[in-house]
């Protein structure tokens, strides 16, 4: 029978199944960060067993580091036991840590695809849930819990039950100054943030196609936020061109037989899907979250809806049914993270500012996502533009997120943020949090509320 992608590397990576029961399901390749290891690592050594493939994982620091100039003084005690605790773990277990100044610590999610770790048809698990990103080569990844950290660790397998499937089909092409964010947001806005659940999703269409391998990681980023286990989409050849020569991809001798073997990490012709959702994005608009969840966003040019149940988002957010969003007063701006921490949206965000300035009374941390993406923005002078635009641009790192470093929104005050979650608190006690593009957030720095670029250029 024909099957569809996510059935394929499912298929390829149960090592048994008994009935009623989740398989045994091997995975190819793991990243660790300075969160959620250090318990893994102590059941290991607690129970005397051995990391079994440590070549297949990587390490680098990411979610509770600061990101200021003197990052290498962690004035935080828990977050310096963190890092610390990597540090011993990576070198007693021999796995591999790109720490401060390897030219490759980063956030995990933009690390792995830069090095190559990441490739079409593999598994891939981390300790955190936008592991989806990983998806956009053609790979199955996941976030799991610090016990399954443990679980991979010591076997290189973890239980799991087989998921649903879900096509996503995105049809037109993308209006100018429309980004792949854009779209990820008009998904979850409008199927919800259960709308996936307990599915993989497989990305297909005319504007999946056309988006490059930076724009198609923001898709799958965002997948969990819908409710998803992951999302995917088929490798072709922007896959192939981004990963040809990059550290962990094969290299020039066995380049050409590992394409043709990823060729075939395809949906086969009349597979079928447990949920097929179409969605044509040609008069897409810019899109912004508005409440407390990723679910609660809406068009630029739309009011704030009305909807039950909603008390707790009106009220944490000060907004009401019925105000629009556009217009609506900022005083921090953040252009970073998983979702929108690379290099492209560094570009993005610097063509918005080139020229202009932040609005006065508003704070703007531009935090790329490796040290690879900080090097390449040098190197093109993105940095000078943020800095005569006024913005701060910060080492690398996972930063205004989420409230686990020094970078933090003060209480009350209304942020923009490429970021991925807009929950309470996310950035910050008593902070305000608002979903959009780097576009949308470079645009609404300069204005000091939130706009989109078109009232800026």
């Amino acid at each position: 029978m024909p099957r569809n992608l996510i059935e394929k590397i499912w298929d390829a990576h149960v090592i048994q199944q008994k009935a009623g029961h989740p398989a045994v399901f091997e995975i190819d390749k793991m990243l660790l960060h300075e969160v959620t290891s250090a318990q893994a690592f102590d059941e290991l050594s607690q129970r005397g067993l051995s990391v079994r493939y440590p070549k297949r994982i990587i390490a680098t620091l990411d979610h509770s580091i600061p990101t200021d100039k003197n990052r290498t003084i962690i004035a935080d005690d828990a977050a310096r036991v963190q890092v610390e605790t990597l540090r011993k773990n990576t070198q007693k277990f021999g796995i591999p840590l790109y720490d401060f100044g390897s030219q490759h610590q980063g956030i995990v999610h933009v690390v792995g695809p830069e090095l190559g770790f990441t490739l079409p048809g593999t598994t891939i698990v981390c300790g955190d849930s936008h592991t989806s990103t990983h998806g956009a080569f053609g790979a199955m990844a996941f976030g799991v819990g610090t016990s399954e950290v443990a679980h991979v660790l010591a076997t290189g397998a973890i239980l799991q039950y087989k998921p649903k499937t879900m096509k996503v089909e995105f049809n037109g092409m993308l209006p100018a100054g429309i980004t792949a964010k854009d779209v990820i947001m008009k998904l979850i806005a409008t199927i919800g943030v259960g709308g996936a659940k307990g599915h993989i999703i497989e990305y297909v269409g005319e504007a999946i196609r056309a988006m490059s391998m930076e724009a198609r990681m923001t898709i799958c980023n965002m997948s969990i936020e819908c409710g998803a286990r992951a999302g995917l989409i088929a490798p072709d050849e922007t896959t192939f061109a981004y990963l040809k020569g990059r550290p962990y991809a094969p290299t020039e001798t066995g380049w050409e037989s590992a394409v043709k073997a990823w060729r075939e990490w395809v949906s086969d012709s009349g597979c079928t899907y447990d949920h097929v959702v179409e969605m044509n994005v040609s008069a897409l608009r810019p899109m912004v979250t508005w409440g407390i969840n990723p679910e609660q966003a809406i068009g630029i040019d739309d009011c704030i809806p009305q909807i039950d149940n909603g008390e707790q988002a009106y009220a944490y957010t000060k907004l009401t049914a019925g105000q629009p969003i556009r217009n609506q007063p900022i005083q921090w701006a953040f252009v970073g993270s998983c979702t929108n921490g690379r290099i492209e949206d560094l570009r993005l965000a610097a063509r918005v500012l080139q020229g202009k300035h932040v609005a006065a009374g508003v704070t703007m941390y531009v935090v790329p996502g490796s040290e690879q993406v900080m090097q390449q923005a040098i190197l093109e002078g993105l940095d000078q533009i943020f800095i005569a635009a006024g913005a701060q641009f910060r080492m690398p790192g996972c930063s205004m997120c989420l409230a686990m470093n020094a970078d933090k929104v003060p209480p009350g005050a209304r942020c923009i943020s490429t970021s991925n979650r807009n929950f309470i608190g996310r950035q910050g006690p008593g902070s305000i949090t608002h979903l959009a593009s780097p576009a949308t957030v470079a645009a609404s720095a300069i204005k000091g509320m939130i706009t989109c670029v078109e009232d800026v250029l």
